[in-house]
């Protein structure tokens, strides 16, 4: 969960991480706060875009195949997040909201490939230090945080994994047979996350 950064010298990979995870969180929050109407899904779609294209993430295809690897391993959360606000919202609500969760993964996604796990958890342990007068304990909070970052790549391959079985068992792509096994695996993941940091005095 925690090897997501891929090393590399553009200018996001040089960039400090405090200043990078507030500008990326800045773009995230700027996206969720888009109306939920058909114009922001284009706009939350390019700012993603974007975003990648001018990470210098030297994949050969200016950042669009790194886009793409991130975008493929969402699918089935997307799939899942998109006919469940259908029922409910309508198409035009469930589009716009799905694009701009979509857009902010994606960006999360952009700080977790560009910044080592270390230098982000320092970063935000740094820039919520202030918070010790409060009586709030910083070093949690940067790992709460590490960890919500690092579990949306997880919870992607876990779906992969789910459709890949299926498929070995000649399964058709069937969204209530998709989502039991995807909870209950996520479910135990989560369980032995929880597990894990009580074992090292995390409660």
């Amino acid at each position: 969960m925690l090897t997501l950064y891929r090393p590399g010298t553009g200018w996001l990979h040089r960039m400090p991480a405090g200043p990078k995870a507030v500008m990326l969180l800045a773009l995230t929050l700027g996206v969720f706060l888009l109306p939920p109407v058909w114009w922001s899904a284009v706009v939350a779609a390019a700012v993603a875009v974007v975003a990648y294209a001018v990470a210098q993430l030297r994949d050969g295809a200016l950042g669009m195949r790194d886009l793409g690897r991130q975008l493929f391993g969402l699918r089935w959360i997307l799939v899942v997040m998109l006919a469940s606000q259908l029922l409910f919202l309508g198409p035009e609500p469930a589009v716009a909201n799905a694009t701009r969760v979509t857009s902010g993964l994606l960006l999360a996604a952009l700080l977790t490939l560009t910044t080592p796990t270390t230098a982000l958890l320092d970063a935000v342990e740094r820039g919520l230090a202030p918070l010790r007068h409060l009586r709030i304990d910083p070093q949690r909070i940067a790992l709460l945080l590490t960890i919500t970052l690092g579990t949306v790549p997880v919870l992607a391959r876990i779906a992969n994994e789910v459709r890949a079985a299926q498929k070995a068992r000649g399964a058709r792509a069937n969204l209530r047979t998709f989502v039991v096994p995807f909870l209950v695996i996520s479910l135990k993941h989560a369980d032995e996350l929880g597990e894990a940091l009580a074992s090292r005095g995390v409660r």
